[in-house]
């Protein structure tokens, strides 16, 4: 029930004494503040970690062939390995259990023209998987199929910023572009959210690639993703299978680190968002330090307020006052004080963090944020634990006699 004598003492007992309640409070305000800073700044070095990882499906794994560095079954060490079209029928047979998608990949630069304007840069010859794999969002038109992987048509699928350089305003949808010195039509234009490098690409179909360089059947890499319900426990069995498959297929020597290299995106992923949620408990111990300390702060303070009215408690005794009205004033001051702070610093944290936006990406610290009631429930614990610190001085003040509190010094 509303008591406005109570309120009144309250506040009059803070106009007495503004730098004790100054400091008291600025010791929970700081608390809290410091708890969501660092528990924001901890979920935006796990929003940078995700999003690295998230520009490429996460049930992708990427094969790249190398060279030996021992020798093996006759073959002599310093071998280049390479990838064959055969090799990739033999993944879609021997491995369909796991297999969802696949690609090829290979690699070239050039020089791309288109009327006047022209500019260097990456084609990657592939199949119509890697738009799944690498996420390519069209804008638009088309990305690559299987007709033209049957037929090798040179048709080229353009990112967004090689249409900005090459075409301007113009519509770039069928026009005929130069790549190094062969035409090619534009049936599509990409974007991508990796960012800008990854939308100065340039895909084709890989059977062009091929035929381009003579007919070879040679590729860079394969590129794969597993089903997806297969988890991340069936993705490193997968990606171990596939090592071992391709080191006895290619003679690679079991014990050769070598030869064929795997990334596996989701085991990346998950060794890295560990050791993020680990950074982030580390902070977040710092910052329930922080909130610890402003709790001892408001019971020594409380401490200190008991005893500075010690006589003061003793005539309320001495005129009649209850043990619990006693208890009721004390700790409704700890609490009112604790409470206004720590939602003070509650709002100062938030407003710094959406403040803070994506200024500190140089620190791999990507849109730092805290969930609203992540911040409420660790004011709640704040003010909860300000009462308990202001409820045993209180207690303590209850107990004492009349005739003792009044001899008081």
């Amino acid at each position: 029930m509303f008591n406005s004598d109570r309120w009144s003492e309250i506040f009059q007992t803070i106009r007495k004494n503004p730098l004790r309640t100054a400091l008291s409070g600025f010791t929970v305000a700081l608390g809290i503040f410091i708890f969501i800073i660092l528990f924001g700044l901890g979920n935006g070095l796990k929003n940078t970690f995700k999003e690295f990882f998230l520009d490429d499906a996460t049930n992708a794994i990427f094969l790249f062939a190398g060279k030996t560095t021992k020798p093996y079954r006759g073959f002599k060490a310093n071998r280049r390995i390479e990838f064959e079209n055969d090799d990739l029928e033999a993944i879609k047979r021997d491995f369909s259990f796991y297999l969802e998608s696949i690609t090829p990949r290979i690699t070239r630069g050039a020089i791309v023209k288109y009327k006047t304007e022209s500019n260097s840069y990456t084609t990657r010859a592939v199949a119509p998987a890697h738009q799944q794999i690498e996420k390519n969002i069209m804008m638009q038109g088309r990305y690559i199929n299987a007709r033209d992987i049957d037929l090798s048509t040179k048709v080229a699928v353009i990112g967004r910023l090689v249409a900005e350089d090459l075409f301007k305003n113009e519509d770039p949808m069928g026009q005929i572009i130069d790549i190094n010195s062969i035409a090619f039509k534009v049936v599509g234009v990409f974007q991508d959210e990796g960012g800008d490098n990854e939308e100065r690409y340039i895909y084709i179909p890989y059977t062009t690639r091929q035929r381009i360089e003579g007919g070879t059947d040679k590729l860079d890499q394969i590129n794969i993703t597993f089903r997806p319900e297969l988890g991340h426990t069936g993705g490193l069995a997968f990606e171990k299978s596939l090592k071992r498959y391709f080191k006895d297929k290619k003679d690679i020597s079991p014990s050769d680190p070598a030869g064929i290299y795997i990334r596996n995106v989701n085991d990346q992923l998950k060794q890295n968002q560990q050791f993020a949620g680990v950074l982030q408990m580390i902070v977040t111990f710092v910052g329930l330090g922080t909130l610890i300390a402003g709790i001892i702060g408001i019971s020594n303070i409380m401490v200190f307020v008991v005893k500075e009215r010690t006589k003061e408690l003793g005539i309320r005794k001495a005129l009649g006052a209850s043990p619990y009205s006693i208890i009721a004033m004390i700790l409704q001051e700890s609490i009112f004080i604790t409470m206004l702070s720590g939602y003070l610093g509650l709002i100062l944290g938030v407003v710094t963090l959406n403040n803070l936006g994506n200024s500190l990406e140089d620190y791999f610290i990507k849109n730092p944020y805290v969930d609203m009631s992540t911040a409420l429930i660790a004011t709640f614990i704040l003010i909860l634990f300000g009462g308990i610190a202001g409820y045993l001085p209180a207690l303590r003040a209850a107990r004492i006699k009349p005739i003792i509190a009044l001899r008081d010094e």
